[in-house]
């Protein structure tokens, strides 16, 4: 059955937001009283208008509400093991569509000693997710110690090549750091969609503003993003900045006065 990313898009173009970073990093890595409550994201979710949300089972099991398009990820880590990462399956295709699950997301660390066990879980959980016409999306982030740098261009382009071969119907992928090489990993990722990753907080507005500007100016379908919005003072500016940039075509000057506005 054909799959597509339909439910997650308006007018082709798509802001999910994520909150998978309690199982990859900890919770006194990244959260603070207000953002440790699963709640607090899912607010955001709506008041912020988001396409899409991005949880692991456990969260969607006992705090999804059904108000945003929910994907389910599929494997996980955590940041106690060193050495080449792998990031394993801990949920079903299945269990995520009991969950209420509209699409499934999976990482894959290209690059790593263990990246065949990825590729090949990825490939069943796909053929799965096609099943049960369920979007199947590749975080892809080249890492391990054969990748000197995760964003360079022929690195990033590379993993959104390897999204499409794969059969993934979107790709999540680092930015570049300029729209013209960004613009190659676009193209290299054909059909499937491509979503700019957040990443972690930038150091100020603009400058994440910038890289989701540029993203967009290289031909994304728009970005999936966690820290920069649910760590921000005023969650809820920034997802209508964003939103103006993504869904409007807006100039970043522009969605700076939304952020600051009182």
């Amino acid at each position: 059955m054909k799959a597509n990313m339909d439910n997650f898009l308006k007018n082709g173009k798509g802001l999910l937001l994520a909150y998978d970073q309690g199982f990859e990093h900890g919770p006194s890595t990244d959260f603070n009283d207000k953002n440790i409550d699963p709640n607090y994201i899912l607010d955001i979710a709506v008041k912020g208008q988001f396409t899409g949300v991005v949880l692991h089972k456990g969260i969607a099991e006992k705090y999804y509400n059904g108000k945003i398009p929910l994907i389910i990820k599929l494997n996980g880590k955590t940041s106690l093991p060193k050495g080449e990462p792998i990031s394993s399956q801990v949920c079903s295709v299945e269990e995520a569509l009991s969950l209420g699950a509209k699409g499934v997301g999976y990482t894959i660390y290209l690059g790593s000693a263990h990246e065949n066990i990825m590729l090949q879980e990825f490939g069943e959980i796909q053929e799965d997710a096609h099943e049960e016409g369920m979007p199947a999306i590749a975080w892809i982030y080249p890492r391990g110690e054969a990748v000197k740098n995760d964003i360079a261009p022929e690195i990033v382009s590379y993993a959104a090549r390897a999204g499409l071969e794969m059969g993934a119907d979107a790709v999540k992928i680092k930015y570049t750091g300029d729209p013209s090489s960004f613009r190659w990993a676009v193209k290299a990722a054909g059909v499937a969609k491509v979503f700019m990753s957040g990443g972690p907080k930038a150091p100020t507005d603009e400058t994440f503003l910038n890289q989701v500007k540029g993203a967009m100016d290289g031909g994304a379908a728009g970005l999936a993003v966690g820290r920069n919005v649910w760590q921000h003072t005023d969650p809820v500016k920034m997802a209508n900045a964003l939103r103006e940039i993504i869904f409007n075509g807006k100039e970043v000057n522009h969605a700076l006065e939304i952020v600051v506005a009182q």
